[in-house]
């Protein structure tokens, strides 16, 4: 049942650090425009938005934005972007391979981007299907351990659908099909579980073990792709260790 994502864990102490910088806001707040005007603005009756607020919620985007961001995705505020999604495929250093997924209103601008972005900092462009073959789309639940055991977890969303737990450090990550996405975050609500998110995820299918060298790159490359208001969401296969990591933070 137990498994170990590397790359979860990077982009979980990550993203603890770019909500403290507040980059995080913009990106949240375009998540619920877009799952608002996919599914409607009722949270209740659309799972998507109700993970999307929760989420944003928990990095604390104030409630009044939350809430503009719903009647314009809604259309009941005027202000609304056509927001596109666009999956963009590279490589990075080391053979890395890197999914960027854009939500944009001017796809010309975020290739531009993203190309310049990928190619100034040791990454390659790549044509589209050559990479993304290398994951899977899966739910994804992450739990703040807090006093949690793994067991705990595991026993709230083993019926619900959940196809593994895996040790984040600070965190448990839970995988399920995206189906049962829902069905395992009702589970951890109706034990009392607290989370941090809920979405539907890419979860590679082999991992690149990389040096500190090596992840010193990547994690630049993520970095200055992250710092791309087009760019929303991030995946790789690289694999790097906690030594490694620790080795970096110093």
């Amino acid at each position: 049942m137990s498994g170990h994502s590397k790359w979860a864990t990077t982009k979980h102490k990550k993203a603890v650090i770019d909500a403290k910088r507040g980059k995080m806001f913009a990106k949240l707040i375009k998540n619920i425009e877009v799952a608002a005007r996919t599914g409607g603005g009722d949270p209740s009756g659309n799972p998507t938005l109700y993970d999307a607020i929760q989420k944003a919620k928990k990095s604390s985007v104030p409630n009044d934005n939350i809430d503009r961001a719903v009647k314009r995705g809604s259309g009941l505020e005027a202000g609304g972007a056509d927001w596109q999604t666009i999956m963009y495929e590279g490589y990075g250093p080391n053979g890395v391979a890197i999914l960027i997924e854009c939500l944009t209103d001017n796809r010309n601008r975020a290739a531009t981007e993203v190309r310049t972005r990928l190619t100034r900092n040791n990454g390659t462009f790549a044509d589209a299907g050559s990479v993304s073959y290398l994951f899977n789309r899966k739910g994804v639940v992450i739990v703040p351990k807090g006093s949690l055991s793994e067991d705990d977890v595991m026993l709230a969303v083993l019926d619900a659908g959940a196809e593994e737990i895996n040790d984040l450090g600070e965190a448990f990550e839970v995988v399920s099909e995206p189906t049962d996405l829902v069905a395992v975050r009702t589970a951890l609500q109706s034990a009392g579980i607290d989370y941090d998110s809920a979405e539907s995820s890419l979860v590679p299918t082999m991992n690149v073990p990389l040096d500190e060298e090596a992840a010193r790159k990547v994690l630049k490359l993520v970095d200055v792709l992250e710092d791309c208001d087009d760019v929303q969401n991030i995946y790789s296969n690289a694999d790097i260790s906690d030594e490694v990591l620790a080795a970096i933070d110093e």
